[in-house]
């Protein structure tokens, strides 16, 4: 809870207090009065409203209606039976007011404002929208005839840290709510405050020219989610130096916002009656988000020639390029791996293995992280299920592991599920990251994956993928799945 929001509670207690304990006086009622509505036009003015504290709001408006007809209404002898209706109406008030107030306490715990941890590089965060149509797809998706396949991009870049001190920095963008609203079924605008928490990027700033040019690395995010939904990862990776591409595929991401006005939505996928109809689905699904993967690097081949933003050119070392994403997004990285030799390494966050990557395994080197709950799941005495579960996962995984050319491993997160390796456990601790410490917890995702792109992209050996850290107890490596060939 914030200060001005902690002063509003305090005022509204104060008043509720005077409202049940004493008797009328008007100038006491007045300067009440004057300091909840200061306190809640303050708020407005200075700061924002939150849905979180829609209950403090109403218990100011109840006193504020209250103070006023206390003052309009005129005194009057109190009979016995108005004292007693008095006393049951104050009963009310207290109770209503201690309710709300409660209820203020309970939502700003579960939904808490917060601060993005530090990048822990030398560089500050740059980033650029980009709507991009690929003219060679059509859009087999929309209900258009003659729609080409488009995708909305952020690039993430370094900056000068002098340079971005000159700039405000960007919130997270609304589309973070949209897809924990869709993910959750929980209200979106429970997460409207989201937009008024600042991150660590800037707009409109130069590209650094400490280095020549900068590694690339895609992100690709999960079903029903957004390019934003793990701005920790992509800061930290930025700050050391790469160059992060977040790609939204439209129809599975959340909601793309184009800049012309228009949205497509996430579109959900038919009932199947078979798990093997389920599979087929998602090999169509993520051969899709594939192809937007392939386009996007052509897309910055041509801007490293000829950049129409003039950011760009020149910049961009294609020679080392990496692909991470989450869940479905995870899914895309091994098969874009599978499918395109330009990309070097990969890092799937909890993905599964759809497509061409099932059978044929990866030349690449590739790090797949599992949470803890998802692989209790692999078990066969484990009857209940984590729903991200399918039975085609443990043989497809095998076959992957075992067929691939090149170094492999395979890490277990305990105390993780599968939304763990977003920034969830920032935005509710309570109910996101109940065993663990948020920051620490967005600390190892960002850690291994920088740990894993500075050995394989970078060339810079790192011992944290040597086995296992005293500094994250959590990440067990499987023995098996786990060589350097």
């Amino acid at each position: 809870m914030r200060t001005i929001e902690i002063a509003l509670l305090l005022v509204s207690l104060a008043a509720a207090g005077v409202m049940i304990f004493e008797k009328k006086e008007r100038r006491l009622d007045i300067a009440i009065l004057s300091s909840l509505v200061f306190v809640v036009l303050l708020l407005g003015t200075m700061d924002h409203f939150r849905m979180q504290m829609l209950p403090t709001y109403l218990v100011a408006l109840i006193l504020s209606i209250g103070f006023m007809l206390r003052m309009i209404k005129p005194q009057s002898k109190v009979r016995l039976q108005t004292r007693f209706k008095k006393y049951v109406e104050k009963g009310l008030l207290a109770m209503v007011v201690m309710a709300l107030t409660a209820g203020s306490m309970i939502l700003t715990h579960v939904l808490p404002t917060f601060s993005l941890p530090e990048p822990t590089g030398k560089y500050a965060i740059g980033t650029i929208s980009r709507h991009l149509t690929d003219p060679s797809r059509d859009e087999i998706l929309s209900e258009a005839p003659g729609d080409k396949r488009e995708l909305m991009v952020n690039v993430w870049y370094p900056v000068d840290p002098d340079v971005a001190k000159q700039k405000p920095k960007e919130s997270y963008p609304a589309e973070l709510g949209e897809a924990i609203s869709l993910v959750f079924g929980i209200p979106k605008q429970l997460f409207s405050y989201l937009t008024k928490i600042p991150t660590h990027v800037v707009q409109g700033a130069e590209i650094s020219t400490t280095e020549a040019k900068y590694p690339v690395l895609l992100f690709s995010p999960g079903v029903r989610s957004t390019r934003f939904q793990s701005m920790t990862a992509v800061e930290e990776l930025v700050s050391h130096g790469y160059i992060v591409v977040g790609m939204d595929h439209p129809y599975s991401s959340a909601n793309v916002s184009f800049p012309d006005g228009r949205n497509i939505s996430y579109t959900p996928e038919p009932e199947f009656t078979t798990s093997a109809e389920l599979y087929e689905n998602n090999v169509k699904g993520v051969g899709i988000r594939a192809a937007d993967s392939r386009f996007v690097l052509d897309t910055l081949t041509r801007w490293n020639t000829q950049d129409p933003n003039q950011l760009f050119e020149g910049r961009l070392d294609l020679e080392h390029v990496g692909i991470f994403g989450h869940s479905y997004g995870g899914a895309t990285t091994a098969e874009t791996l599978a499918q395109d030799k330009r990309f070097k390494a990969g890092v799937s966050l909890e993905g599964g293995f759809w497509g061409t990557v099932a059978h044929s395994g990866l030349q690449q080197p590739f790090m797949y992280m599992m949470t803890g709950t998802t692989a209790e799941s692999l078990k066969p005495s484990v009857t209940q299920k984590d729903k991200v579960f399918y039975s085609e996962f443990a043989p497809d995984l095998n076959a992957v592991m075992t067929k691939s050319q090149n170094d492999t491993y395979y890490l277990t997160v305990d105390q993780f599920f599968h939304q763990s390796f977003t920034d969830l456990a920032l935005i509710s601790p309570s109910l996101f990251a109940k065993h663990i410490d948020p920051v620490h917890n967005i600390d190892i995702t960002r850690s291994y994956v920088r740990a894993f792109f500075d050995q394989y992209i970078k060339g810079k050996q790192q011992t944290l993928l040597n086995g296992p850290s005293p500094e994250y107890p959590e990440v067990s490596f499987d023995p098996n799945y786990t060589k350097r060939k």
